[in-house]
């Protein structure tokens, strides 16, 4: 595979970044139980209104994956606190998964909260994606349990932090 690059989403990309995080989370069975996700998945630009949107491409400029950058205090942070940026709804295409996509995304964030003098970068993510957390685990995010939440009963959330 070409070499992975990320860089800010563009608006014209945000139906196929949309799509793409939806057909990820199906394929993963991530939405089986969660009606109505679909609908803050696919809306990117409403993301992208009140945090960023990073896309992972490859040499032909295809967009491959995507994940959402949101500081504490902001309407998408959910466990973010005063000096951690938060990322969400990281999301590979099923045809790039395996390829290093997940990883360079969540290397961008960590990138990011450096740059901008963060200590921590924190996420939650569904208690089976438990793909996501090992590659999360390998980077060096440790658990934080005592932030797990669970926005509706049955979606379990289980929270990360890596201090940068």
């Amino acid at each position: 595979m070409s070499e992975i690059r990320v860089r800010m989403a563009r608006p014209d990309e945000y139906a196929a970044i949309g799509e793409l995080t939806v057909e990820a989370y199906t394929t993963g069975g991530h939405l089986a139980d969660d009606v109505g996700y679909d609908a803050v998945l696919r809306d990117v630009a409403g993301r992208a209104a009140t945090a960023e949107v990073l896309v992972a491409t490859g040499g032909d400029d295809v967009v491959l994956g995507s994940v959402t950058v949101a500081e504490a205090g902001t309407p998408k942070a959910e466990v973010a606190r005063p000096g951690e940026l938060e990322f969400r709804m990281l999301a590979v295409s099923p045809d790039a998964q395996g390829r290093g996509v997940g990883e360079a995304l969540t290397g961008a964030v960590v990138d990011i909260a450096r740059e901008r003098r963060f200590g921590r970068v924190v996420l939650c993510s569904r208690d089976r994606m438990t793909t996501a957390h090992r590659l999360y685990e390998r980077l060096g995010f440790t658990r934080i349990p005592e932030r797990d939440w669970a926005p509706h009963p049955d979606v379990p959330l289980l929270a990360f932090a890596m201090d940068v």
